[in-house]
């Protein structure tokens, strides 16, 4: 399968809080559960730790203005932020495990929406994140990026509000709604270019996630290859797919709750990622709608 050492990181949240019962719907999405229901954040975490998760990720990445609103963005984000990163944190020591903590930075503009980037705001709304995070997490994972320019951006936050130096992932969602020539994301560009750029921040590693599964292996080669071109190799490569249907191009990420596809079961998703290990990832997850069992089911083949 693989002769690298995979580490499991944990599925999509919203369903999962959503299931445990907590309070879900739209605008705000996962963040609701951090405003009104935190132990269930908590609890959420536990789970996905439970059925193999090494790395669970902090539940902020709604905690942005696109899904709460400018107004609680402004009065509410760092505490908001704190307590998402205290849910996970509590949730590695009540299962008395060493999993790691990833602090979730999204896109902070919405998700798949390049087009709505304004760099001028990017420290505006990262910094409270960042800052609210910070105590909690043992490294970065930029999430579902769509866009080279708001990564970078994203990077430079980090590096200037974070208190200590911590390790960062940038993982970036694919284009997935239509052909194209060479794989890229969402933006148009090319994966190749995003590694390119990604390299020359030396971040940790370069993931592909929320996009169909069918794209992500054709990124990881090119990402694989262009790794090994720029004498790149230590920099790691991870996949965590969703389980939607394609998404249109101007999708707004919290227009309305997608479709989980049919096929997309446990054993099936693990097909997937068996194929991601042989190409030369070592970091596999799930994304909306791949939950824990799926998790488990990755643990059993990924881990054995």
């Amino acid at each position: 399968m693989s002769e690298h050492q995979v580490t499991l990181l944990d599925g999509g949240m919203s369903r999962e809080l959503e299931r445990l019962g907590a309070p879900f719907r739209q605008p705000e999405w996962s963040a609701l559960a951090v405003i009104e229901t935190p132990e269930i954040v908590q609890q959420a975490h536990e789970v996905f730790i439970h059925s193999g998760s090494e790395v669970i990720s902090t539940n902020s990445y709604a905690l942005v203005p696109f899904h709460i609103g400018e107004t609680r963005f402004k009065n509410e984000a760092l505490t908001l932020a704190q307590t998402a990163g205290q849910m996970a944190r509590q949730a590695v020591t009540a299962t008395q495990t060493g999993a790691q903590v990833a602090g979730s930075l999204p896109p902070l503009f919405g998700s798949y929406r390049p087009d709505l980037y304004e760099p001028a705001r990017v420290d505006e709304i990262a910094a409270p994140l960042i800052q609210g995070l910070d105590t909690y997490v043992d490294f970065w994972l930029l999430e579902t990026q769509s866009l080279i320019a708001e990564a970078i951006a994203i990077k430079a936050s980090i590096d200037h509000f974070s208190k200590q130096p911590k390790p960062v992932w940038v993982s970036f969602t694919l284009e997935d709604s239509e052909p194209v020539e060479h794989p890229s994301i969402r933006s148009g560009e090319t994966v190749a270019q995003a590694v390119r750029a990604m390299a020359e921040l030396d971040v940790q590693a370069i993931l592909f996630n929320c996009c169909q599964p069918e794209t992500i292996g054709d990124a990881i080669d090119v990402a694989r290859n262009t790794l090994a071109e720029l004498g790149k190799n230590h920099i790691k490569l991870g996949a965590y797919a969703n389980a939607f249907a394609p998404q249109k191009k101007d999708a707004a990420a919290n227009e309305e709750i997608d479709e989980i596809r049919a096929d997309m079961t446990p054993p099936a998703y693990v097909n997937w990622a068996e194929q991601w290990c042989r190409q030369g990832a070592s970091l596999i997850g799930g994304c909306c709608g791949i939950g824990a069992a799926h998790i488990a089911e990755l643990r059993q083949h990924l881990k054995p």
